[in-house]
């Protein structure tokens, strides 16, 4: 609702003949204030609370309308203050040249008193209308920004409860998730310049792919126990058993997508990870025997860390190898396992990683 109380009127002009008859017409309606000169309604503005609007004669000695209006549109806190031009030019280009330079609407005088409280009004209830959707934006843009938070927060809680769901079955995996999940995220920003990498390494791919490590092995969730948790050597059979969680993890994925029938960046990734993460660069690998770039890169950074983490790691089948051995043994793998140049940066920061093994240690 408009109520005429609640808004100041400030009038800018150097004859003070002007100055009475335009305010005792505002004041019965408005809250006014009055400037015989631009140089007193400069301080006006920079000493008191702003005005709602400001009726502002151009033809002034000193600093004249245009000058004042300019230097209002320059300051961020003034610029959007309605200004009307009050002045006796009735000429086009005045006009033309005062709206180019901010100016909401142009008064010609003499005045007409029902011309002037007729726009005013105008110009005051577009105010209120700019001023309510401008609230009505941010509140949006909040709500949106909280909506776009929780959902983050339930696909990570979503992400993780399936992932800690498969290490269930492979209790002695711990904190396996958070510590590839790491690795992976500082390999691949170790990365995000090197030439073979800068254009897939994005921001967002690599944010994306962070997010969808956990899933690697969701797989395991359809190994029966017995080869899942046999604390020796698999057998031929079994071990073609256990290689098939890398397909039955692509596949649930892949299921969800279908599900939902739109593209998800996240599930794409965690796809890709999913299925091909046990790949060896030389082609040695399963479940598809792919070779050097033909692997996703998502899935030969996911290849490193998950290795260099069962190595250091105690499992039923054996004991944990000291952090330099397991270097050792990533680096011989260099070229035939792994991509080098993802070996490379993984040698080049290696206190990084023994760091973050150290931080979510449960590795004995």
């Amino acid at each position: 609702m408009f109520n005429e109380s609640n808004y100041t009127i400030l009038v800018v002009d150097d004859l003070s003949e002007n100055l009475l008859v335009i305010s005792n017409l505002l004041s019965p309606h408005y809250r006014v204030l009055a400037a015989p000169s631009g140089e007193r309604c400069l301080r006006i503005l920079a000493t008191q609370a702003l005005p709602s609007l400001i009726l502002l004669d151009v033809m002034m000695p000193g600093i004249d309308g245009y000058s004042v209006l300019k230097q209002l549109q320059a300051m961020p806190e003034t610029r959007d203050i309605p200004v009307i031009l009050l002045t006796a030019l009735a000429d086009t280009g005045s006009e033309e040249l005062g709206l180019q330079l901010g100016a909401v609407d142009y008064i010609i005088k003499p005045i007409k008193p029902s011309i002037v409280l007729a726009r005013v009004r105008t110009q005051l209830e577009a105010k209120q209308a700019r001023s309510w959707l401008k609230n009505q934006n941010a509140a949006l843009e909040a709500e949106i920004s909280r909506r776009m938070a929780e959902n983050e927060i339930t696909q990570q809680v979503s992400i993780r409860a399936l992932a800690h769901l498969a290490e269930t079955r492979d209790p002695e995996t711990g904190n396996h998730i958070l510590r590839t999940q790491s690795y992976v995220y500082l390999l691949a920003l170790k990365l995000q310049e090197h030439p073979r990498f800068a254009e897939t390494l994005t921001p967002r791919y690599i944010n994306v792919l962070s997010r969808s490590a956990p899933l690697h092995d969701i797989g395991k969730v359809g190994i029966p126990d017995y080869i899942l948790l046999k604390p020796g050597s698999l057998s031929a059979e079994e071990w073609l058993i256990m290689k098939t969680h890398a397909q039955l993890g692509s596949e649930a994925i892949e299921q969800a997508e279908r599900d939902i029938e739109q593209p998800v960046a996240f599930l794409t990734l965690a796809k890709e990870i999913a299925h091909w993460h046990h790949e060896k660069w030389n082609g040695s690998g399963y479940p598809d025997g792919l070779a050097g770039d033909d692997i996703p890169l998502s899935a030969r950074l996911m290849a490193l860390a998950d290795v260099f983490d069962a190595l250091i790691c105690r499992r039923v089948y054996k004991q944990a190898l000291p952090y330099e051995e397991a270097r050792l043994m990533i680096k011989s793998g260099s070229g035939k396992h792994f991509d080098p140049d993802i070996v490379q940066a993984f040698l080049d920061h290696f206190p990084e990683f023994t760091a973050i093994a150290e931080r979510y240690t449960d590795c004995v």
